[in-house]
């Protein structure tokens, strides 16, 4: 069975049991009763389970964030992910194909390789993944990009808009 996990949480190293409890307390503070929040084999990287839509819950950190940047103190990125496979460059194709609906005709993509603790090739994967979606490709500037997160044995795939990350620090610069 594969892991289940629809957010990817980045910390810095050292910092993954206080980031933990950040993300846990901040994901019932927007609706979420009981998250689970797991620390991954990757040093500054944890994976969440929320009930939550996670591009909801995204835009809801992103309202608290506005609201109380002091309670984001370890939290570094919030990453949605959509659908979780196992780490092959198959069934990531596969994953893609479904998402790609999410991508409108007049819109240009890119694809995304987050690769950590694992031997696939990630040009391997960026064109098994280019090739199920028939759309114009934009490295510089997409409408869409095309993220494959693998981290060791499984990976998450999601379809988003460059905004639907949550990069607490850009954001409370920003302020």
């Amino acid at each position: 069975m594969v892991e289940e996990f629809n957010l990817i949480i980045s910390t810095r190293r050292g910092e993954e049991s206080e980031a933990s409890s950040e993300a846990w307390y901040l994901l019932r503070e927007i609706g979420d009763p009981s998250p689970d929040v797991r620390r991954t084999s990757v040093a500054g990287l944890l994976v969440a389970k929320t009930s939550l839509n996670p591009f909801e819950a995204i835009s809801k950190l992103r309202e608290l964030l506005r609201e109380r940047p002091w309670d984001f103190r370890h939290m570094m990125r919030v990453i949605p992910i959509e659908v979780v496979v196992r780490a092959d460059v198959g069934e990531i194709a596969s994953a893609v194909e479904e998402l790609a609906q999410k991508i409108a005709l007049s819109e240009k993509f890119r694809v995304t390789v987050e690769k950590r603790h694992t031997s696939l090739s990630s040009m391997e994967v960026i064109k098994a993944a280019a090739d199920k979606v028939d759309r114009k490709v934009d490295l510089k500037n997409p409408d869409k990009v095309v993220l494959i997160e693998i981290i060791g044995s499984v990976a998450g795939v999601s379809v988003i808009s460059p905004s639907d990350i949550l990069a607490v620090q850009k954001e409370k610069a920003a302020e």
